[in-house]
């Protein structure tokens, strides 16, 4: 051994590999990231569902999946390698996101302490680098052999999808079981998606109720895909198979911005012309006469192409986000072909909830009226649709996001002030020609107005006519509501698209100051 100069550097050499340790480390990875006996995927494939990690493959871009927590067991130490839940981070079209997969088909993807700590620790890296968060639901619920540290490992969930509320997007998709306590993780995020048939969700199965109630459910009528996206609005997503799920996800974070400091981004595109002539032609003149405002939403946004929540549920509105310009938007309409459009408590709750997802990540929100009222009746008082009409009007009140609204036809009552009125904070109110905004329709306000007149006369029929046309003249012509500063253009129809994209750019530098408070307390 020579001596060396001070300058030199010296340089131990390399020991030798532990060959041993080396090849036990490759063979556990192998262990822990094989789908599991063939017998037992070629049964799930023929049933229709994926492995988790062949559902990772497709809902992430290829070879970008960093799995972390692979070698994590249960049962100290004597469980399964990942104790049932694959999870990591990886991209959607090229944007980082964070993601869990339940595997089924290790312990029944059922949830212990270890199986919980991953799924914390890959929350908390979403929040803490402010991406998306994406969990793929599949698991039979708490592990009842290890009792209250189960509980406990779903309360470190709830929490922390509560703190990241608002401030990453979470979506859970379903693609099997989701019972019991599990069934909260799903309903706190801000998408769930299902898929039909092979998905379920609900706080007691068929067998309790049976117990229970003596009712005899099936697990789709008490908590299916089809069930939830039509009855509760517990999902916003309804797919037909695992694939079409995914590829709606990957959709959905192409949409969506980052996190609540990132705005979405902006796909340019060549428009040539904004003029939009079709939009003349598909609202009739006559307010009774019903049409598909998807039909509206279809010229406004770029290529047609819009991306719609909770389709099947209260479908007198529409909650859809699409791009106009490349700029993302958040669509808010009322839906003349279902009850004539009107509100009632669960177009209001789910319009609420579309309004405060939209606010939340900067999403600006464009509203396009045709409203005659909210539905009256009984029932929807005894479902307090006072309640779920003050959540939306709550909604919109607190909303900082650039808002426009477009009254298309009639806007009556109450329900146009929630449909983001110019009162309620709405930034540009336009209106088209065929606008009539007042408290009443006419027939209404006749009858209210002049019903002992028309008690009295012997030609009722020609009296309402008359009374009819000259409220329709004094109140409901189009430029009624302008005169009075409450819309602030009557525009062609043919030019909406060109309006928005002008609204668009004048808010674009936006900025709300809100008085220093905890939180308000909306009208749960």
């Amino acid at each position: 051994m020579r001596l060396v100069r001070d300058d030199e550097v010296v340089v131990p050499p390399p020991a030798p590999p532990d060959l041993a340790a080396l090849t036990s480390a490759r063979a556990a990875r192998r262990r822990a990231i094989e789908d599991g006996e063939p017998r037992r995927v070629a049964g799930r494939r023929d049933a229709g569902r994926l492995t988790a990690r062949e559902r990772l493959d497709l809902l992430l871009d290829p070879g970008s999946f960093t799995e972390i927590d692979t070698f994590r067991r249960g049962a100290g130490g004597d469980g399964p390698e990942t104790d049932g839940v694959v999870a990591g981070s990886g991209t959607v079209g090229g944007r980082r996101v964070f993601v869990f997969a339940q595997d089924a088909m290790l312990l029944g993807g059922s949830l212990g302490a270890a199986h919980a700590a991953t799924i914390h620790k890959v929350m908390d890296l979403a929040v803490s680098t402010r991406s998306p968060l994406i969990g793929l639901h599949d698991s039979g619920g708490a592990r009842i052999q290890e009792g209250a540290a189960a509980l406990d490992g779903y309360g470190g969930i709830f929490r922390r999808s509560v703190a990241a509320s608002g401030v990453i997007p979470q979506i859970a998709v379903l693609l099997g079981p989701c019972a019991g306590g599990a069934a909260y993780a799903p309903a706190l995020a801000d998408v769930v998606v299902m898929v039909r048939e092979l998905t379920r969700m609900y706080l007691t199965g068929p067998d309790v109720v049976r117990q229970v109630t003596g009712a005899d459910v099936t697990h789709e009528e008490l908590g299916g895909a089809d069930m939830h996206g039509s009855r509760t609005g517990l999902a916003h997503v309804v797919a037909d198979d695992e694939e079409t799920a995914l590829a709606d996800v990957r959709t959905l974070v192409g949409l969506l911005p980052a996190n609540n400091d990132s705005p979405a981004a902006v796909r340019a595109g060549k428009v040539a012309d904004d003029t939009r002539p079709r939009l003349r032609e598909v609202v009739p003149t006559d307010p009774a006469t019903p049409y598909d405002v998807t039909a509206v939403i279809g010229e406004i946004v770029d290529g047609g192409d819009h991306f719609e929540l909770s389709e099947e549920f209260a479908t007198n509105v529409v909650t859809t986000l699409g791009r106009v310009r490349g700029e993302l938007v958040g669509i808010v309409a009322n839906q003349p072909s279902v009850l004539a459009g009107v509100l009632d408590r669960a177009a209001s709750e789910k319009a609420a909830r579309f309004v405060r997802f939209c606010d939340a990540f900067g999403v600006p929100l464009l509203s396009l009226v045709d409203v005659p009222g909210f539905l009256p009746g009984l029932e929807q008082e005894h479902q307090a649709v006072i309640r779920h009409g003050a959540q939306l009007l709550y909604a919109y009140c607190e909303a900082t996001v650039p808002r426009i609204s477009v009254v298309l036809r009639k806007a009556y009552g109450g329900a146009y002030i929630v449909m983001d009125s110019r009162s309620v904070g709405c930034d540009l109110a336009l209106a088209w020609p065929t606008n009539e905004v007042a408290v009443l329709g006419a027939e209404s306000a006749v009858d209210v107005l002049f019903r002992r007149e028309l008690a009295e006369s012997d030609e009722p029929d020609l009296l309402r006519r008359e009374y009819e046309h000259t409220y329709r003249e004094r109140y409901l012509h189009p430029d009624h509501a302008a005169a009075q500063g409450l819309v602030d253009d009557v525009i062609d129809p043919a030019d909406t698209r060109s309006a928005i994209v002008e609204g668009l750019a004048m808010l674009r530098a936006k900025r709300a100051d809100r008085p220093d408070r905890k939180h308000g307390n909306i009208p749960l």
